[in-house]
């Protein structure tokens, strides 16, 4: 079974890392028959406050959350909600290809496919020349 390997996550509000992220997303993925699936819970974003960038095998999830609902005075008797700018890199395990992921955002969930690899194709042998005497 393959691993997926969270590489960077922030968790702490109020300490900032080298990101500038604040929080992470609760993130679930799971494999299938076609491929991995990335399952993020980002409740109250739009679509294109969202950055996904690949770099290699690594998959990072990015953006910030407005928090524009609260009164203008108020005191806190909970907080649970993260606002703000959030990060999670995912390392995906070889046979994924993150190339072909696909991404859609739909009722506070993000959803990013990840077919698995092609099957890719023979090496084909071939003679280099040699030149010179």
């Amino acid at each position: 079974m393959a691993i997926v390997h969270f590489t960077q996550q922030t968790s702490v509000v109020g300490v900032e890392h080298d990101s500038g992220a604040h929080w992470v997303p609760n993130t679930d993925v799971y494999a299938t028959d076609e491929g991995l699936v990335i399952k993020v819970e980002l409740a109250g974003m739009r679509s294109e406050n969202l950055q996904i960038t690949v770099e290699g095998s690594k998959l990072r999830i990015a953006g910030e959350r407005p928090d524009g609902c609260r009164a203008a005075k108020f005191n806190f008797l909970a907080m649970e909600i993260y606002y703000g700018p959030f990060e999670n890199v995912l390392e995906v395990p070889p046979g994924y290809d993150l190339t072909q992921a696909k991404a859609s955002y739909l009722n506070g969930f993000l959803r990013i496919d990840v077919p698995q690899q092609s099957v890719p194709p023979p090496t084909k042998h071939s003679k280099v020349a040699v030149s010179g005497k």
